[in-house]
């Protein structure tokens, strides 16, 4: 007897619409709802929908979707709005797999870590660059032994988004990219040392780059680049890089050393298609230990999702899997770990804030060490951090004129045209 696929629910359909395409076509999901303010972002689901088949419900408005007899959803919302909906929905029975990042604040990450173990769903963190061609080899060299224990690790996400700004953020001055701190957005660059490794941060120092004139001309207020200096909890440490810095084709790299030997992603041509190994005691040079790793998954819905390097079709595939009880559905990124991705950006910036200092990084699994947390609403966000309301960037809080954005929107509604 054939399993019944489960019931899958996606809000958010701009940043959704990869997962969108990636449910529709997989063998164990049955895509049944779509959820987004912006209705004009529902054409390309309707094609999706007559080319598949598939049965689709659209919603503009949350409450509606969340009656929606659905299994599991993939919130693809507002990056600084996941945990809330993660909780509502965790908490009526629905497994969450939640774009990133996962938390705004301490505060809703001991809720949210709370929700997912009383009611005991999947919670799936989709991290989509720690399942790359590159990082997802580099962590089964590293768990099998190749270069020994892990010392050292680098991670950078370098992305100039200057020339795409008025696409993901349509001169809103609220947007939540518009108000993002330096350190904030740092699961890309830490997120796959972390899953390669299974360590987790346990204190933090955090620098940002000021603001520059480039990026105050399209409405960003925040520091233009945030460095995360880490030590892990088995000694080693972690430098973790990302931001608005001038470098095209941006950087996605990684770099891992062990007691034995290092291995790294390619810093330009190949990315994270390519690694290179070395070995203690291993003549051969770098170009004959480098290689393009082999897909985890060799489907044809794997293959033609290329979106993030293809990350997004393991985001998705491992979700169900975890859901149905497979054994691959281990590499789902659960809460704990998502958690130690993301806590550090937000305690790194409190690091810049108070003039560098280190800062200790809980570790939620434990329960005891909560309730320090459970009302530390610190973040740029006024509507959640009330009287906690932390600046822009340590260098002052730039002011940008409304016309500013008025402009961007002008421009991200000509690209609509």
């Amino acid at each position: 007897m054939a399993q019944r696929k489960i019931r899958v629910g996606v809000f958010g359909a701009a940043r959704g619409l990869t997962m969108i395409r990636v449910l529709a076509n997989h063998p164990d999901a049955e895509l049944t709802a779509i959820c987004d303010r912006y209705e004009p972002l529902f054409a390309p689901c309707r094609r999706l929908e007559q080319e598949t088949g598939a049965n689709i419900t659209y919603y503009t408005d949350f409450d509606r979707f969340f009656e929606h007899d659905m299994d599991a959803v993939v919130l693809a919302n507002y990056a600084n709005e996941h945990a809330p909906f993660a909780v509502r929905l965790l908490l009526s029975g629905r497994h969450v797999s939640s774009e990133v990042l996962p938390t705004e604040t301490l505060a809703q990450a001991v809720s949210l870590v709370e929700a997912v173990e009383k009611s005991g769903k999947v919670y799936a963190y989709a991290e989509n660059y720690c399942y790359f061609a590159a990082t997802q080899e580099m962590k089964r060299l590293y768990r099998a032994g190749e270069i020994g224990t892990f010392t050292h690790g680098e991670g950078e996400y370098v992305h100039d988004c200057e020339s795409i700004w008025p696409r993901i953020t349509y001169g809103d001055k609220n947007h939540w990219r518009n108000r993002m701190y330096a350190t904030y957005y740092c699961t890309h660059s830490l997120g796959p040392i972390i899953s390669i490794t299974s360590t987790r941060v346990t204190r933090v120092v955090g620098f940002e780059t000021p603001p520059v004139p480039n990026m105050k001309a399209v409405g960003y207020r925040g520091g233009t680049s945030g460095l995360i200096v880490a030590q892990m909890d088995n000694g080693a440490t972690v430098k973790s890089l990302h931001g608005n810095l001038k470098r095209e084709p941006g950087s996605i790299w990684y770099s891992i050393y062990g007691t034995r030997g290092m291995m790294e992603s390619d810093r330009w041509h190949e990315g994270v298609n390519r690694i290179y190994l070395y070995r203690e005691n291993n003549s051969q040079s770098d170009t004959e230990v480098s290689y393009r790793p082999k897909p985890v998954v060799d489907t044809r819905l794997a293959r033609q999702t290329g979106s993030h390097g293809g990350g997004d079709f393991y985001t998705m595939h491992y979700f169900l899997e975890k859901i149905l009880g497979r054994p691959t559905g281990e590499a789902a990124i659960d809460v704990y770990q998502a958690l130690d991705m993301s806590l550090p950006g937000i305690l790194a910036y409190r690091s810049i804030c108070e003039g560098n200092t280190p800062q200790t990084v809980p570790d939620l699994r434990d329960p005891a060490q909560r309730d320090a947390y459970r009302h530390d609403n610190w973040c740029t966000n006024p509507a959640v951090a009330g009287e906690q309301l932390a600046p822009f960037s340590s260098f002052g809080s730039p002011d940008i004129p409304d016309e500013v954005y008025e402009q961007v929107r002008q421009q991200w509604l000509e690209q609509q045209r």
